[in-house]
Parts: structure tokens; C-alpha cells; sequence
């Protein structure tokens, strides 16, 4: 069947479409409710269904007779590791840290968040929680403290599952000091930390709360996957609001399990058996939905990797990772090959690899330039593939979906929707644009199986943030447009959320950051294009009156207190003083003005605009600095 013809019937009937593709999965109860409303009317899927995810990637597996195949495959150049793990091991493994967590007295419905590194461990965590209904937070592991804390008291998880340490290429990050600091900042106090022992150097003063993570599994019984409704929580994943406030997103069970099994066959072109790469991080959705959840739904070999594009040791490490374990389809962020191409622009590193395995290279995280996309097609000789989707949507929204029909790529663009999502382009005024006519990104609801359910603890803003500003439509925050062939352009956010290496973070929250300096009376930070990273942000800050303090001494005040509260993803590394911020005669900054100015854009001047003499100000300011083009 031609992509036109199998997205249509999604469209047209998406009830017949969806139930179909549950049926690819292994029920406790089969499904016979398969799209109805809660009580707010927003749509769900499967309600009266009965599965587990837990026992879908690992269990039917080995019922069905692949227990020895490889599951996942470990490979960490930082601790110079590698390890396989079959589905019998990880079988035994995460039933053992299942009942560990049973121990500690969690049931189904209680929540636990999980910080750690990209070690198997972490994958283990996810799958004993979604064993035994547990709702798992998985924090990323390269945020601070304060944003850990943030998280503890927005979720209120009666454990969480840590590690020692983790590694960044040469240096020891200190996780569970970093865990111990977020429980004392934090107003809610978890009864205990699971810790895994890595022995790496790091210091791990013991407390009250701790419990050894091999001495936890050694003494507990295996515990068997127990049956959850479809709309049971799978997990929470926090992503950037424009408030500062990061938002809580609930992910169902069985409408995840079938859209992501769907995923792998259609978008990804994988079948069974087949060696699987996401090289990005299980902190963010991408790791969730395909390191450990869609590969091992659909019987993959998943490769879990400690490391970095460069520096790990160099900038030929995803080749050898690809060449040595044949993986057929690998899935990472533009960022990472910028960051490949600036330590080997003509890729001769490629060469020493055997690379006659990959089939697809794919994209994602942020918008993927055009040399970018070039450069990375003409290294490889395979298809490459830019995707887009969010942290809300839980698996792709636009892809070339090169199971069913390899489209013409067209550089800038994602493609077309991916099938069940009705994928529109609209006016301020919520009426559909024409071809080549930017506007707003929306999905016509229902949205497909495996999108968010709700915001952890917070309904009303769920409904506002998404479905209040275009009733009947999911807002997706986005900007873009569509051409004449029905391929969709992407032009980014329309809040005030950037995009650092695929990385969403709020400059609402680096703004309060910049703005609590003792010498700062007002700032903005908005996100600039970068050649490597997409975009990184820049804040530029009015002092107060009679401010003595060098601009250098200012700067380096407002980054080290910047790293110590969101981390060093955040990358804001400049810090730029002005006399004024242009505003409109209400007040309000213009960051988009500013945006413009920076990358050199086309851009309208608003006719609110309270002085338009400060745009030469600003784009002197920004010469002076070097920023963009100026």
C-alpha cells in the first residue's frame, strides 16, 4: 500500500485503523472500547483494554521462543565497557529490581524518579516500574539540583533509582551527591535512594535514606508483570513550559505500546530481530520511546551508548558503533553530526568502517539544516531522514515513513504526517492557510494513539497550554508551512522555548535566573542560530543605575549560577549589557525583534514598537559582541 492511500485511512477512519494495530500487541483484555472521552472531553484510546509494557519487551519474547537473542547491547567508550544482554538476563534482571521496589512497599500508581547514566541499569529501572505499575520520572542526568528538586516536589516519588556517578567524556559527574543536595532543597522527601555503586572515584557519602542497589535485588524475589488499564500512567517526562515551570507529561500504556510498535514497522523500517540505534539519552522522549521501549516492543537489538559524537575518542565513534554491531537504522540529532563534520568535514573517518548494514540514517530534535542534511547523505550513501516530533506526542508527527513508501526527501522539510495525524496550518484567527503561507502547526483531534494524556497535577494547564488556543485542534507550539506537494516545513517555536542540541529549555526560567543577579534590573534571554548546537541562548541584560561591575565580572557570575541551577545543557555562555531592551509602549519586550536582529533575519518592525532609534543600538550591541552577522 502507497503512503496516500495508508495515511488516508488513518484519517478517515481512525478508529478500524488503530484497532487493527492493537491487535499487533498481546492483551490481558483485548480492547473492544477503542476511542472515546474523558471527562473533559479530550480523546483516549483503548480504555477497557488490560496489558503490560514491561512484560511486551521482554516476556512474550522469550514465551515465544527468543529469550537468547540480544536485547541490548552495551557499549560505553568512557569506561571502555561493552556487554550484551539478552532477553533472558534483562528477564531476570529487571524482575529482581521489580520486587526490590515492591520491597520498599510501592504499588501500582505510586511514582519514582530515575536519575541516571547511560548504563543498563537505568533501562532496568524503567522496565521494573512499568512491571509492577509504578510510574517512572526519568530525569536526565545532566541537570542540576535544583531542577532534580523541582521535579521531587512537582511528582513526589516515594524512591528514586541513582547511580554514584555518571561520566562526561573525561570528567566524573557526581550523581548522587547532586541527589542528596535536590532531596535537602526539595520541600517533598522521597523515603528512600536505590544506589548503584559504579566504583568510578566518585565520593558517595552514605545517608539515613539509602539502600545498595545489588544488595536490594540479591535479597528480593522476582516479581511478575501485573495487568494495567490501557490509561494507566507508563511514566511522567518533564518538559520546558514557557512559564519556567517545567510541565509533567503523562504518558498512557496501551495507546503508547501500539503507536510505538507501529512506529518501528512503518516509519523506521525495522522488523525483528533487526539491530536498532538511538544515540541520544533516556532523560529525554527520544530515549523513553526508542532506546528502550520501541526497539524492545518489536524484538529488537536496542544499543545503549555511554559516549559522545567526538572526543569518545574522536569523531569516528558512530561509525564503529554502526560497523560493529550492524545496526540497520540509527536515529540521532543534526547537533551530533555538525559536531562529526567539525572534526572531519570530509568525513574520511567513515572510510576505515564497514557501514554495508545501515539502511536509514534518521533525524531529529531540532531542525535539520540543508548542509547538514547533505553532507550527512552524501558520507553515507543512505537515505537520511529528518523527522519532527515532541516530547508531547511521545513518537514522530511528520516523517518519511520509509516502511511503507521512501518519498522524495526534500531538504528543510520532515515530509509528510505521519498517518493519524491531521496535521494543519493556521491564521491567527484558527482558519486553514493555503499552500507556502506560514502560520500555526496543529493536529486535528483526535490525536493518535501514544500522545500525552494529561500535565502531572495540573489539568488546567494541560487545556490551556494545548487545546484552548484552537478548539478542536492539539497546538504544537510550532511554526511552518506546507508547499504545494502537501510536504511540511517546520520553522520553529513560537514561544519562548529553544531548542540547545535537541535539548527544550524554557529562557522564561534563565531568565529569572539572569534577573535575580544583585545588578541586573531587567533582561531578556532568547535562543540564536548556531552552526553546531541549532540554536544556544543569549541573554542581554540593563543593570541597575550606578553599577560599578565589569561587564566580564557580570557575565561569569550569571553563567556559573545559570550551570548550578539548570546545568551546563542550558550552554548560555554570553551575557550582554545594554542600556535599554526595546519594548512596546504596553511594556513588553520584543524578543522576536531581537531574535531577528541576531540571525540576521528579515524582520518587521512592530508599529507598537516604543522607540525604533534602539534596533541600531541593539544591532551595534551585537557587532561589538560578534553575535550572528552583525
Amino acid at each position: 500500500m502507497k503512503y496516500q492511500e495508508f495515511y488516508k485511512k488513518s484519517i478517515e477512519n481512525p478508529e478500524r485503523f488503530w484497532e487493527k494495530q492493537a491487535h499487533q500487541l498481546q492483551w490481558y483484555h483485548t480492547p473492544k472500547n477503542i476511542l472515546s472521552n474523558d471527562d473533559n472531553g479530550y480523546p483516549q484510546w483503548f480504555v477497557d483494554g488490560k496489558l503490560n509494557l514491561s512484560h511486551l519487551c521482554i516476556d512474550k519474547h522469550i514465551e515465544d521462543g527468543f529469550g537468547r537473542q540480544n536485547a541490548i547491547i552495551y557499549d560505553s567508550p568512557v569506561t571502555n565497557t561493552k556487554e550484551i544482554i539478552t532477553y533472558n538476563r534483562l528477564q531476570k534482571e529487571v524482575s529482581k529490581l521489580a520486587g526490590a521496589i515492591k520491597d520498599l512497599g510501592l504499588k501500582k500508581g505510586d511514582t519514582a524518579i530515575i536519575y541516571m547514566p547511560m548504563i543498563p541499569q537505568a533501562l532496568y529501572a524503567m522496565l521494573a516500574c512499568t512491571r509492577i505499575g509504578v510510574i517512572h520520572s526519568v530525569v536526565f542526568g545532566g541537570f542540576a539540583p535544583n531542577e532534580l528538586a523541582i521535579r521531587i516536589d512537582d511528582c513526589t516519588p516515594k524512591v528514586i533509582i541513582t547511580a554514584s556517578s555518571g561520566i562526561e567524556i573525561d570528567r566524573i559527574i557526581p550523581y548522587k551527591p547532586y541527589v542528596d543536595k535536590a532531596i535537602e532543597l526539595a520541600s517533598h522527601k522521597p523515603e528512600k535512594v536505590i544506589l548503584f555503586q559504579r566504583h568510578l572515584g566518585a565520593a558517595t557519602p552514605a545517608k539515613p535514606y539509602d539502600i545498595d542497589y545489588l544488595e536490594a535485588i540479591k535479597n528480593a524475589s522476582p516479581a511478575e508483570p501485573i495487568e494495567v488499564e490501557s490509561n494507566h500512567p507508563s511514566y511522567i517526562l518533564y518538559t520546558s513550559g514557557t512559564t519556567g515551570t517545567p510541565k509533567g507529561i503523562i504518558r498512557d500504556t496501551g495507546g503508547y505500546a501500539t503507536a510505538l510498535k507501529f512506529s518501528m514497522k512503518y516509519i523506521y523500517g525495522v522488523d525483528p530481530g533487526d539491530v536498532y540505534w538511538a544515540a541520544s539519552d533516556v532523560g529525554w522522549v527520544v530515549g523513553h520511546s526508542y532506546i528502550v521501549y520501541g526497539p524492545l516492543l518489536n524484538r529488537n537489538t536496542t544499543i545503549l551508548f555511554e559516549g559522545k559524537p567526538i572526543r569518545t575518542p574522536d569523531a569516528s565513534t558512530f561509525w564503529r558503533v554502526i560497523s560493529e554491531h550492524k545496526v540497520k537504522v540509527m536515529f540521532t540529532a543534526p547537533t551530533a553530526i555538525r559536531a562529526i563534520k567539525k572534526e572531519d568535514p570530509e568525513g574520511k573517518m567513515i572510510n576505515d568502517y564497514d557501514l554495508s548494514s545501515l539502511k536509514y540514517q534518521f533525524l531529529a530534535g531540532e531542525r535539520c539544516d540543508v548542509s547538514t542534511l547533505k553532507w550527512t547523505e552524501d558520507k553515507l550513501k543512505v537515505p537520511v531522514i529528518d523527522h519532527w516530533w515532541q516530547t508531547e506526542s511521545g513518537w514522530p508527527m511528520l516523517a518519511n515513513m520509509v516502511g511503507v513508501e521512501l518519498a522524495k526527501v526534500k531538504p528543510g522539510s520532515a515530509t509528510f504526517p505521519v498517518c493519524g495525524y491531521d496535521i494543519q496550518i493556521l491564521n491567527e484567527d484558527g482558519e486553514v492557510l493555503g499552500p507556502n503561507s506560514e502560520g500555526y502547526v496543529v493536529v486535528k483531534l483526535p490525536l493518535p494513539p501514544g500522545n500525552l494524556r494529561n500535565i502531572w497535577g495540573n489539568p488546567q494547564r494541560f487545556q490551556a497550554g494545548y487545546l484552548e488556543r484552537f478548539p478542536g485542534y492539539y497546538f504544537s507550539g510550532d511554526g511552518g508551512y506546507k508547499d504545494e506537494e502537501g510536504y511540511v516545513f517546520i520553522t520553529g517555536r513560537v514561544d519562548d522555548v529553544i531548542n540547545v542540541a535537541g535539548h527544550r529549555l524554557s529562557t522564561a526560567e534563565m531568565e529569572e535566573i539572569v534577573a535575580s543577579h544583585s545588578q541586573v534590573a531587567e533582561c531578556a534571554v532568547i535562543g540564536i542560530n548556531d552552526d553546531l548546537k541549532g540554536q544556544i541562548p543569549l541573554a542581554l541584560a540593563v543593570t541597575k543605575s550606578g553599577n560599578e561591575i565589569a561587564e566580564s565580572v557580570i557575565q561569569s557570575e550569571i553563567i556559573k549560577e545559570i550551570r548550578s541551577q539548570i546545568g551546563p545543557v542550558a550552554s548560555l555562555k554570553q551575557v550582554i549589557l545594554v542600556s535599554r531592551l526595546p519594548k512596546t509602549r504596553s511594556g513588553k519586550i520584543l524578543r522576536k525583534l531581537l531574535r531577528g536582529i541576531a540571525d540576521n533575519e528579515d524582520y518587521s518592525v512592530p508599529s507598537t514598537i516604543d522607540d525604533p532609534l534602539i534596533i541600531d543600538e541593539i544591532a551595534k550591541a551585537y557587532r561589538t559582541h560578534k553575535i550572528g552577522s552583525n
